[in-house]
C-alpha cells in the first residue's frame, strides 16, 4: 500500500494573510514586502505634504497655490515624454533604480538650497506634484510586472493595503517628526525613506527574478514575437494610449473620476463653510473651529473605513464579482449619492456621501485600476500607466477648478446644481467602466470566467 505524499503546510505567515485574500505558499513574502515598498513611498509623500504646504503658503498664498496646481499638467507633457524615451533606452531595472534616486537627490538639493534661503515655494509644490503621481506610477508598473492576471488580482490587495496604511499612518509621522527635526529636515527623512523603498524593490525583483527571467510570450501581444523580458520598448508613451482603445478608456475613466470626486471635495467644502458660518453668527463655535474639528473627524472615519474595505471587502468582492463589477461600483455609489445631494444638500447627508466615495476609491477603485494593467504588456505597464495615471489625473484636476470658477462666478450654481453636474459626469463615468470591464474579460478571460463560476 502507497503512502500518499505528505502535503506541504502553509506558513504562519500564509495563514493570516488567507483572511483577507487567497494566498498560496510562496506567494506571502514578496506580496508583503511590495505592500512595504509601497507604504514607504506613500509615506515619504506625506512627510513632505506639511514642507510642501509651509513653502507654497508662505511664499505666495493660497491662490499661488491654487494656480501652481494647474500647472503640475502643462509640467507633465513636457516630463512624461522625457521618461517615455528613458524608458525606451535602459533596462528596467535601471529605469526604477535611477528615476527613485533621481527624485531623492532632488530632495537633497531643496534641502541645500533652502539652507541658502532661496525661494523655492511654487518649485516645490509643482515637484511635489509630479512626484506624488509618478513613483507610485512607477511601483504599480513594476508590481504588474511581477504577476501575471489570476495572481495579481488575489495579492494586489495586500500590496494596495500598504498604500491606504501609508497614507493613514503619514500624517501622524509627520506630527511625530515636525516638531523634533523641523520642516527642512524632513526632506532629507523623505529622501532616506525613497531609498529605503528602493532598496526593497531590488530585493523582491530578485526574488522574483525579474530581471533575469527568459523571454516569454507574456510580455507581447498575441502573434507578437516574444521579447526580453528587461526589455521595455521603442513606443511613445502618449501613442501607446491614444492608439489602443483599452488604455485610452482607463485614461479617460481617471480623468472623469478625479474631475468628479474633486468636484465633490469643492462641494463638500462650500457645504461645510457655510453651516460653520451659520454657526459662528449663532456664537456656537467659531469657524475655524468648526472646520477644523469637522475635517478631523471626516477624514478619521474616511481613512478607517477605506483601511476596512481594503482588508475585508476588496477580496470578496473581486473573488465572487469580479473586475467587471468591482469597476462598477465607485461610479454607482457616486451616482446614487450625488443624486441624494442635488435633491437635499445637508452637510450630514454630503458628508456620508463623500464618505462612501472617498473610502471606496482608496480601496476598491484603488486596487481595481492596478488591475487593469495585468494584462497589458511590459512597455504599457512602464509607459502608459505613466499617463493615464499622471496627466489624465491632473487633466481632471484642471476641468474641475474650471467647472467650479463657471459654475460659481458666472452660473451661480447652489451646491444642489453642482451636484447635478457631478450626476452627469458619473453616467458618463458608467459607460466607461462597463466597456473597460467588457475589454478586461477580453483580455484576462480566464480570470474572469473562474469569479463568474465562483
Amino acid at each position: 500500500m502507497s503512502i500518499p505524499p505528505r502535503m506541504e503546510q502553509p506558513s504562519a505567515l500564509v495563514r493570516f494573510l488567507n483572511l483577507f485574500t487567497e494566498v498560496r505558499p510562496g506567494e506571502a513574502a514578496s506580496s508583503v514586502l511590495l505592500a512595504l515598498n509601497v507604504y514607504l513611498i506613500l509615506s515619504a509623500y506625506y512627510v513632505l505634504k506639511p514642507v510642501r504646504e509651509a513653502l507654497i503658503l508662505a511664499g505666495g498664498g493660497a491662490e499661488l497655490k491654487s494656480y501652481a496646481a494647474a500647472g503640475q499638467a502643462v509640467l507633465l507633457l513636457l516630463i512624461l515624454p522625457i521618461y517615455s524615451w528613458l524608458a525606451s533606452n535602459v533596462s528596467g531595472r535601471l529605469l526604477i533604480n535611477s528615476v527613485t534616486l533621481f527624485f531623492a537627490a532632488c530632495l537633497l538639493t531643496f534641502y541645500t538650497l533652502a539652507q541658502w534661503q532661496v525661494p523655492l515655494g511654487v518649485v516645490f509644490f509643482l515637484w511635489v506634484g509630479i512626484f506624488n503621481l509618478m513613483v507610485p506610477a512607477q511601483f504599480w508598473a513594476f508590481a504588474n510586472d511581477i504577476y501575471d492576471p489570476d495572481t495579481g488580482k488575489r495579492l494586489f490587495v495586500i500590496v494596495a493595503f500598504g498604500a491606504s496604511l501609508g497614507a493613514v499612518s503619514g500624517s501622524y509621522l509627520d506630527r511625530l517628526l515636525l516638531g523634533h527635526v523641523g520642516v527642512y529636515q524632513l526632506m532629507l527623512v523623505a529622501a532616506g525613506i525613497l531609498v529605503l523603498s528602493l532598496l526593497i524593490t531590488n530585493l523582491v525583483a530578485a526574488r522574483e527574478k525579474l530581471w533575469q527571467r527568459p523571454a516569454t510570450v507574456s510580455t507581447s501581444r498575441p502573434g507578437e514575437p516574444a521579447v526580453a523580458e528587461d526589455s521595455i520598448g521603442q513606443g511613445g508613451a502618449f501613442a501607446l494610449v491614444f492608439h489602443n482603445r483599452y488604455l485610452l478608456l482607463i485614461a479617460l475613466l481617471m480623468l472623469v473620476l478625479n474631475w468628479v470626486n474633486t468636484t465633490g471635495e469643492y462641494i463638500l467644502g462650500r457645504t461645510v463653510l457655510e453651516t460653520a458660518l451659520a454657526a459662528s453668527a449663532d456664537g456656537q463655535v467659531s469657524t475655524e473651529q468648526f472646520i477644523g474639528e469637522f475635517y478631523a473627524s471626516f477624514y478619521t472615519v474616511v481613512n478607517i473605513a477605506g483601511l476596512l474595505l481594503q482588508l475585508f471587502v476588496v477580496s470578496r468582492v473581486l473573488k465572487y464579482l469580479g473586475v467587471r463589477a468591482a469597476i462598477m461600483l465607485l461610479p454607482l455609489i457616486a451616482l446614487g449619492g450625488y443624486i441624494l445631494v442635488a435633491m437635499f444638500p445637508l452637510l450630514s447627508l454630503v458628508r456620508w456621501v463623500k464618505t462612501a466615495e472617498n473610502a471606496t476609491d482608496y480601496s476598491v477603485q484603488n486596487t481595481v485600476r492596478q488591475i487593469l494593467f495585468l494584462p497589458t504588456t511590459r512597455e504599457e505597464k512602464y509607459k502608459a500607466k505613466q499617463v493615464t495615471d499622471t496627466l489624465f489625473v491632473r487633466a481632471g484636476d484642471v476641468l474641475s477648478a474650471l467647472v467650479v470658477y463657471v459654475g460659481s462666478s458666472w452660473l451661480a450654481l447652489s451646491i444642489a446644481g453642482f451636484a447635478l453636474f457631478n450626476t452627469i459626469l458619473v453616467a458618463c463615468w458608467l459607460l466607461l467602466a462597463y466597456s473597460i470591464g467588457s475589454h478586461y474579460r477580453r483580455l484576462a478571460p480566464a480570470t474572469e470566467d473562474k469569479e463568474s463560476t465562483a
